[in-house]
C-alpha cells in the first residue's frame, strides 16, 4: 500500500503571552492511499491543530519544524500564498463547527459560486457534478435556492461534505464533523464519508474525533494522540480489541457499552489532568496519570513498531 501523505517530525506551536504552547510536538505518521485514518484523543491533544496545520496556518499558530509530503511532493504549509493552489484541489478541510460557517445571508448556490470562482472555475463547469453529489447525500437540488438556516444540522453537514469535495481533492480532513449531530445522523454522515472514498471522489480521509465509537464504523486505522504527541497507531480492530498504550487502554475503558445502564456499571474516568503544553514535563507526557509509570518514564519513549502496523510510544508496553 502506497503512502499518500507523509508527516515527518512536525512541530506546530501556538504563540501565547506566557510562551509557546507545544500543540504538535514531533509528530510522525503516514496516511495511506485510499485509507480512512482516524485521529482520536481528548480535547487539547492536538487533533484539530494537526488538521488545520495541513491546510491553513493562522495566528497564533506557527510552523516550527518538520515536513509534510503529498504524493512525494513537499506541501508548503508554512507559506500561505503557495498553499492556495493546493486547497480544495489537493487537500480540503471540513473544520469544526462547519455547519455554522455557511454565510447566513447568502443562498447555498451563491456560496458555491463564490468558492469555485476563487479557483477560476466556472459554476457551469461543475453544475452537473454538484447535482450528482447532492443526490448522493440525499439532498434535493432545491437546497441551492435556500439559505443555510432553512436546513437541519444533518442536512448542513451533508451539504458541507459536498462543497468541500467538489474539486475531488486527494485528501479530505474532517474535523469533529459528527459531534453536534444525533446518533442516527452521526452514523448516516459517517457512512457517507466512506462512500465518497469508495467512489474515489476523494482518495483518502483524515477523520478527527474524540469519539472512538464513530471511528469503529468507518476508519481503517487509528492514531491515538495525547498532549501533542502520538501515543499509538494501529488497525482499528486491533486498537479497539487490544489497546497497548496505557492512555489508549484508559480511553477505551471510558467508553459506554451498549445496553449497559450506568447505574449498574460505572464508566472509568482517567485520573488527573493533561499537562501544561507551555511547559510540558520531561519524558512521557502521560506519566503523571499513568498507573505503570516508573523512573524510565522520565525519558521520552520513541514511537516504535511492536508488531506489523502497531506503533506504540511507551517504555512499559512489553510488560502490559
Amino acid at each position: 500500500m502506497t503512502n499518500l501523505i507523509q508527516i515527518e517530525r512536525l512541530r506546530i506551536y501556538y504563540k501565547t503571552l506566557h510562551g509557546d504552547a507545544k500543540a504538535l510536538d514531533d509528530v510522525t505518521f503516514t496516511i495511506n492511499d485510499k485509507e480512512i485514518l482516524g485521529i482520536a484523543g481528548e480535547s487539547g491533544c492536538g487533533k484539530s491543530t494537526l488538521g488545520n496545520s495541513l491546510i491553513l496556518l493562522k495566528p497564533p499558530m506557527k510552523y516550527v519544524s518538520g515536513e509534510v509530503k503529498i504524493n512525494g511532493e513537499k506541501l508548503p504549509i508554512d507559506n500561505n500564498t503557495e498553499m492556495r493552489r493546493y486547497r480544495y484541489k489537493k487537500i480540503s478541510l471540513i473544520p469544526q463547527y462547519a455547519m455554522d460557517a455557511l454565510n447566513p445571508t447568502r443562498k447555498i448556490g451563491g456560496i458555491i459560486r463564490d468558492l469555485v470562482g476563487q479557483h477560476k472555475i466556472k459554476y457551469e463547469e461543475i453544475e452537473k457534478r454538484l447535482h450528482e453529489r447532492l443526490n448522493m447525500v440525499k439532498l434535493s437540488k432545491d437546497v441551492l435556492n435556500m439559505y443555510p438556516f432553512e436546513l437541519s444540522g444533518g442536512m448542513k453537514q451533508r451539504l458541507v461534505l459536498v462543497i468541500s469535495t467538489l474539486l475531488n481533492p486527494d485528501l479530505l480532513i474532517a474535523d469533529e464533523v459528527t459531534s453536534a449531530l444525533d446518533v442516527s445522523s452521526q452514523k448516516a454522515v459517517s457512512l457517507m464519508f466512506k462512500e465518497f472514498r469508495d467512489r474515489e471522489i476523494v482518495n483518502s480521509i483524515i477523520f478527527i474525533t474524540h469519539d472512538i465509537a464513530v471511528l469503529y464504523q468507518i476508519a481503517d486505522r487509528i492514531v491515538i494522540m495525547y498532549a501533542g504527541k502520538v501515543a499509538e497507531i494501529g488497525p482499528t480492530e486491533e486498537i479497539i480489541a487490544n489497546p497497548l498504550h496505557p492512555y489508549t487502554k484508559a480511553l477505551i475503558k471510558s467508553l459506554p457499552n451498549a445496553g449497559i445502564r450506568h447505574t449498574k456499571e460505572k464508566l472509568e474516568g482517567i485520573p488527573g489532568h493533561p499537562p501544561n503544553l507551555i511547559n510540558p514535563p520531561a519524558g512521557c507526557r502521560f506519566r503523571d496519570r499513568c498507573p505503570f509509570a516508573d523512573e524510565n518514564c522520565l525519558e521520552e519513549p520513541p514511537l516504535k513498531e511492536i508488531n506489523k502496523g502497531r506503533l506504540v510510544a511507551c517504555w512499559k508496553v512489553k510488560d502490559l
